[in-house]
Order: structure tokens, then C-alpha cells, then sequence
């Protein structure tokens, strides 16, 4: 039994430390599963950074690809199996968040070209995303390049996230329409 439980200690110091090499900058204490892909890569802006905060839980398969742009995890952010996090343009994930399995959060999107030109070969719209803090995502939630969801959220499953959400709201839909406030937020 003690010989499993720091065989366990081991294999979660040598995630931490694969991820560090790979160029994350991770607080401490945090949680991570297996299955973990992280890519920094390179581009016009740079070398891409992951910086993820203090007591920060991700689970197996979570993706994130900063493709050379930057991604920030807050504190006490749980993100649940097989999301997706694409910041090529730039994410931003406030503290208290809880995003759930197979999200998917870009911030970039295609440029759309002539008819005849090459869809692939265009280059990327850099779009920043930015979750504020307290926000809830519902299993398999699209959050697309450019928005902005604020503080206090609640998006439910399934939906996709086109345009900006205003502090409190509760949406759902795709596209996500607002179809109340949580109680005590701006708007109720």
C-alpha cells in the first residue's frame, strides 16, 4: 500500500515536471490527471506561455495549445476531461471557474478568402477570449474567439458562445441567448 501510494506521488511530481520543461508555469498546490497535452509553439508574437494559478484542477485529456499566444488559468479553476483550449489570440480564465468535459475555448478564428483562394492557407483572426471569475460552463459548451463572459455566469450544456455575456447571466442555446440573471447579479 505504501509502496502504490508513492509510486502515485512520483508520477504526479513527473507530470508536473514534464509540463514545467514544456515551458507552463504551474502554482502550487495543484491537481493534474494523465493525459495532459500542452504546446507552447511559436509564432509571429513569440513563444507561447500556459501559466496556471494556485489549487488548479485539470482532468484527463485536457488540451491547451497556446499556438505562440498565452493562456492564464486562475485559482480554484476546475476543468473537466477532454476540454479543449485553443490561445492562439490570447484565453484568459478567471478564478472559481468550473468549466465541465468537452468544452472547447478558442480565440482565434479563419480569415475567410475570395472563392477560389485557399481556405486553409489564410491566415488566422487573432480574437482574445476572456472568462471571468465564478463562471460555470455546462458539458460541451463552445466558447468562440473574441467574447467576453463576465463574472458570475452560468452557460448550460451544449451551448455556443457567439457574443459577449453581461455579468450574472444564465444562458443557454445555439447560439447562447440570455434567458435570466443569477439572483443578486446587475441585471435580476
Amino acid at each position: 500500500m505504501l509502496f502504490h501510494a508513492s509510486l502515485r506521488q512520483l508520477l504526479v511530481r513527473h507530470r508536473a515536471w514534464r509540463l514545467r520543461l514544456n515551458g507552463m508555469t504551474l502554482a502550487k498546490p495543484h491537481w493534474l490527471a494523465g493525459g495532459i497535452d500542452v504546446r507552447l509553439g511559436i509564432s509571429p508574437q513569440g513563444r507561447g506561455s500556459i501559466t496556471m494559478r494556485e489549487n488548479a484542477r485539470l482532468e484527463t485529456g485536457v488540451v491547451l495549445h497556446a499556438y505562440g499566444g498565452t493562456i492564464r488559468l486562475g485559482r480554484n479553476l476546475f476543468v473537466g476531461p477532454y476540454t479543449v483550449i485553443y490561445g492562439h489570440g490570447g484565453v484568459e480564465i478567471g478564478d472559481d471557474c468550473l468549466i465541465a468535459m468537452h468544452c472547447r475555448i478558442v480565440s482565434s478564428n479563419h480569415a475567410i478568402p475570395p472563392f477560389g483562394a485557399d481556405i486553409q492557407g489564410s491566415p488566422d483572426e487573432l480574437r482574445p477570449t476572456k472568462i471571468g471569475r465564478d463562471v460555470w460552463l455546462g458539458a460541451g459548451v463552445t466558447v468562440l474567439g473574441g467574447v467576453t463572459i463576465a463574472d458570475g455566469c452560468i452557460v448550460g450544456a451544449g451551448s455556443v458562445i457567439t457574443r459577449d455575456l453581461p455579468a450574472g447571466a444564465i444562458a443557454y442555446g445555439a447560439p447562447a441567448v440570455i434567458k435570466s440573471h443569477r439572483e443578486g447579479s446587475p441585471r435580476s
